[in-house]
């Protein structure tokens, strides 16, 4: 007879495969359900191979980084806060990036079907679904930190609140008198740009001010869409006083356009951007900023994948939304009445 392997035990008992493994490695499980596995081991004369162990261990102690764009400050910082807090956990990490491309996105979350990785820290496209879920039916855990995937049930996340944010900074402008404030947002298949749209309209709306769906643009991440996204707003026969870049990687692109049209900020326009990048306080006026927390990204992501590897986490998935912080520096106005009424 061939010798019992971990799918006999499974099914002797009445569990799952990853059941057993965790009653293997001394994982959370319940007792009379321990019990059963144990006294199916002992039927089956079932003994588990060290190279199964050691496969398991490997499992355990890496996973995989999807980074949309490492050109992105945000997430090239982001990518190092994580791999230092993995590293202090013992964990080793795969880093990949997908370009904002989904196609490449598919293509590697299909590679990371056949590798040893027992999670993966993601910030998604917001595309690949079906993909996503197959990584989950195979057991790699999953955390998207900075954006989600809503059609993927069971993975845990870490934001920002996008929404709470954006409103933060539309307000500030409002109670300087703007009434016509630009956004520029990412694209609307991405959590975080659909949110930060959200969170400007309701601002708006809350203060009873009209909408105008000419000042919001969603625009690509990668790309100069940030550029061509101001030129067509201020070339607008009304165009805004005032300008939010919630587009983390459209602020470079969005500030030297306004360069090259000579716009004087914040005497012929007021700005706000995400994220806080170093060089930001550089110019001159120094701009406004919604600061994302760097380090909370980092830790809550990393010891969300690892408490699921170790089996100490809740079973239920987990939703962490921080806040983020707006630091007002010189790059918004007052307007005077006469202009806050145009």
């Amino acid at each position: 007879m061939k010798p019992a392997t971990i799918r006999d035990v499974a099914r002797e008992a009445g569990v799952s495969v990853s059941v057993v493994s965790r009653v293997l490695n001394d994982g959370p499980v319940a007792f009379e359900t321990r019990q059963r596995v144990v006294d199916a081991m002992e039927a089956l004369s079932y003994r588990p191979r060290a190279a199964a162990r050691d496969l398991n261990r490997s499992l355990a102690s890496s996973v995989a980084l999807l980074v949309p764009d490492l050109t992105n400050p945000f997430f090239a910082r982001l990518a190092d806060r994580i791999a230092t807090e993995a590293r202090a956990h013992d964990i080793q990490v795969v880093l990949m990036t997908t370009q904002e491309d989904p196609y490449l996105e598919a293509d590697l979350l299909t590679s990371l079907l056949d590798r040893s990785v027992g999670g993966v820290i993601a910030a998604p496209t917001g595309e690949n679904p079906e993909q996503w879920r197959k990584l989950a039916d195979r057991g790699i855990e999953l955390v998207f930190v900075s954006r989600t995937v809503d059609e993927v049930d069971g993975a845990d996340s870490v934001s920002i609140r996008n929404a709470e944010a954006a409103a933060t900074a539309t307000r500030r402008l409002l109670d300087l008198g703007h009434r016509r404030i630009g956004m520029i947002s990412g694209p609307g298949h991405t959590s975080a740009g659909r949110q930060r749209q959200d969170g400007h309209v309701d601002a708006l709306r809350a203060a009873g001010v009209p909408v105008g769906a000419e000042l919001l643009r969603h625009v690509p991440y990668r790309g100069t869409g940030g550029a061509d996204a101001v030129s067509d707003l201020l070339g607008l026969d009304a165009p805004p006083t005032a300008l939010i870049v919630a587009n983390t990687a459209q602020v470079q692109s969005a500030l030297l356009r306004l360069r090259q049209l000579r716009t004087r900020v914040p005497a012929d326009l007021s700005v706000i951007a995400f994220d806080d990048n170093p060089w930001l306080e550089l110019l001159d006026p120094p701009l406004s900023t919604v600061r994302q927390p760097l380090d909370q990204l980092a830790f809550h992501s990393v010891e969300l994948v690892v408490g699921r590897l170790r089996g100490t986490a809740p079973s239920a998935p987990r939703v962490v939304d921080l806040p983020a912080e707006f630091i007002d520096r010189g790059s918004c106005r007052a307007l005077v009445s006469a202009e806050a009424a145009l």
